[in-house]
């Protein structure tokens, strides 16, 4: 894929930026869409050294026009686009009797919502090229609990919608699948340990250990690891693999 182009969104921070620099290896291209315009800059350095060209594009995928603005310039100066990563989307962890409509809505609209119009948008050139596009899911929508409710309603939604692509993709030439990462360690899960540790009378390490023993599992994943995942999927050697939804999750779900 050396003289491919790839967009990856959230590619900001977290398994998306991971995901922009492994993919610099691969393709020629990688456009980098998320809502912070500096921090794409920073990752924008790093895909290049990498060696590919990187187009970081600041924009809010929640915007109705923001998928448009994306496709088109990606367009324009390239030509082609043979992966579509839809990584973006962080979705309110909130009890359920607690989440407002707004927050449940807000989720929802970026990482479902946001990733059906880009691929929708996308969709003709992929057909040109025959490509690739992977979905975010996660681990809750296997398995949710009422904290989780709308990350898991929201990441079911979305392994639904991307089977419902493969189906038409299996037509029209197009390779979609889903990934279903368990707890990985980012930024923003670091973040929420920070404030949650205090609040449970606890040091963050403590935090930190805590939560993967009640998953059942070892350690946090890294987002380097689900980047290495997400590289294959969208390689030549996956490109029989459509319609499916691969787990990465340290064996947090146990079900068969």
């Amino acid at each position: 894929m050396k003289d491919g182009v790839a967009i990856v969104t959230g590619a900001s921070q977290g398994i998306g930026r991971a995901t922009a620099i492994r993919l610099a290896r691969d393709f020629a291209t990688v456009v980098l869409v998320a809502r912070n315009a500096k921090q794409l800059e920073e990752v924008a350095v790093a895909v290049k050294e990498n060696g590919a060209e990187a187009l970081p594009l600041a924009l809010d995928l929640s915007q109705t026009e923001a998928p448009k603005t994306v496709i088109d310039t990606t367009l324009a100066r390239y030509g082609q686009i043979d992966a579509l990563l839809n990584i973006a989307g962080a979705v309110p962890q909130i009890d359920l009797f607690e989440m407002t409509d707004e927050q449940w809505n807000a989720g929802m609209e970026l990482k479902l919502h946001g990733a059906r119009r880009l691929t929708i948008r996308a969709w003709d050139a992929l057909k040109r090229a025959h490509g690739s596009v992977v979905f975010m899911s996660g681990s809750a929508s296997l398995d949710p609990k009422p904290a989780f409710a709308a990350v898991a309603a929201t990441n079911a939604a979305i392994t639904a919608l991307a089977k419902a692509f493969a189906e038409q993709g299996i037509r029209d030439g197009v390779q979609v699948n889903s990934i279903v990462p368990g707890p990985v360690m980012t930024g923003r899960r670091r973040s929420f340990l920070q404030k949650w540790a205090p609040a449970h009378n606890m040091s963050v390490e403590e935090a930190m250990q805590k939560f993967p023993e009640e998953a059942g599992i070892s350690r946090y994943g890294q987002p380097e690891e689900i980047a290495e995942l997400l590289a294959f999927m969208v390689s030549p050697a996956a490109k029989w693999m459509t319609g499916a939804s691969l787990r990465m999750d340290g064996g947090e779900i146990k079900s068969i």
